[in-house]
């Protein structure tokens, strides 16, 4: 078959409007596919999905941003080329690893520094946001067949960093009672079902009743709006309510400096406060009153090839289905995801069809 030359694709390019608040451009450009090298694959992609992430590069918030690179973490699509004509990946569906520079190390990424999410960052040679792509092979994973294209976009990056904060840093089992903090993002929701799966007991904080709702029909026990002040007080009842004294493991994606004092009320002694984001603050404070109650505080951020086979095991043992809270279609179409995550009231991801209609969802 003739390969493509050249593919469309969502591509950083540098603010240049001069306004005192960055927001750089994300535009639908024509790129050349490059010729496969030894060891690559060439995907022709069907759905992907966007991350916070992804807005944080417009805005000039996140590590690493590199301008001219394909943006995007996310993405599913069939291999229709290989450098080796005997690979076994050939007419396969895949999806991609969201990151580079993680194989198996149990700690931290065998790269340092070096380790990136793919898309829009220095160190990653592609993204996900693109109608074909060039890979390495060892940066694709076999799609489980019970899961649609749609919903699977919506899996890997988010799939892979609540895995890590649940089942690695939070050890995740059965016996727990876990608070989410943030329900309603593409991490926490899968953290929730992860939770839920495994056998836990799940309770949430969001800012509306209805994502507690919708965290209520995935299986949590119930939540509280961190927008009341007395939030923790008011968890501690519902903790209380169910015969339950407190919480084994917190999994938070905002961080702040009050954090540790908000939920140390409700956190046995000995438990663990997971944090793998920053949205409310870039500082944690940790005061003796912690470390007297042997509380601790754990960083996790994305994780490793090897845990990211064992949540997408556990994925499908358990037939989970990741939230999709919009479906665009079309790369053009894509640039509207930048406007409803600013708006943040989705209950889970926004995907994109790129496969003329032809993605099920």
């Amino acid at each position: 078959m003739s390969l493509p030359t050249s593919t469309n694709a969502i591509v950083l390019h540098k603010d240049a409007s001069g306004n005192k608040e960055v927001f750089h451009d994300a535009v639908v450009a024509s790129i050349p596919v490059p010729a496969l090298q030894s060891g690559q694959v060439l995907v022709k992609l069907s759905a992907l999905a966007f991350n916070r992430r992804d807005l944080w590069l417009r805005m000039g918030m996140y590590p690493g941003l590199a301008f001219d690179k394909v943006m995007g973490s996310d993405g599913v699509g069939q291999v229709i080329a290989a450098a080796d004509p005997k690979d076994e990946l050939l007419h396969k569906r895949v999806f991609f690893l969201p990151m580079k520079g993680w194989e198996d190390d149990p700690d931290a990424p065998e790269a340092g520094d070096a380790f990136a999410v793919v898309g829009g960052v220095k160190f990653a040679e592609y993204g996900t946001f693109a109608e074909y792509v060039v890979v390495d092979r060892n940066q694709v994973l076999l799609a489980p067949e019970f899961i649609d294209d749609l919903h699977l976009a919506a899996w890997p990056l988010g799939g892979l960093t609540a895995w890590r904060a649940t089942m690695v840093n939070g050890r995740g089992s059965s016996s727990q009672t876990v608070l989410v903090t943030g329900a309603g993002g593409g991490v926490a929701i899968v953290a929730i079902q992860l939770c839920i799966a495994q056998g836990a007991n799940v309770y949430v904080t969001t800012g509306s009743a209805d994502k507690i709702k919708k965290a209520v029909d995935l299986g949590a026990k119930g939540g509280v709006n961190y927008k009341d002040a007395d939030w923790p007080a008011q968890l501690a009842d519902l903790l209380k309510k169910d015969g339950i004294k407190k919480l084994d493991v917190v999994i938070d994606s905002a961080g702040g400096e009050q954090l540790m004092a908000q939920v140390g009320k409700v956190l046995k002694a000995g438990g663990i406060v997971v944090c793998y984001g920053m949205t409310a603050g870039k500082q944690i404070n940790v005061t003796m009153r912690e470390v007297m109650r042997n509380q601790r505080l754990v960083g996790s951020t994305m994780g490793s090839k090897a845990d990211l086979k064992n949540a997408t095991a556990f994925l499908e043992k358990h037939r989970i289905i990741p939230a999709v809270s919009h479906v665009l279609y079309g790369l053009d179409g894509a640039l509207e995801a930048f406007e409803i995550m600013k708006q943040g009231e989705g209950f889970g991801k926004v995907v994109v069809d790129i496969s003329g209609g032809k993605a099920s969802l």
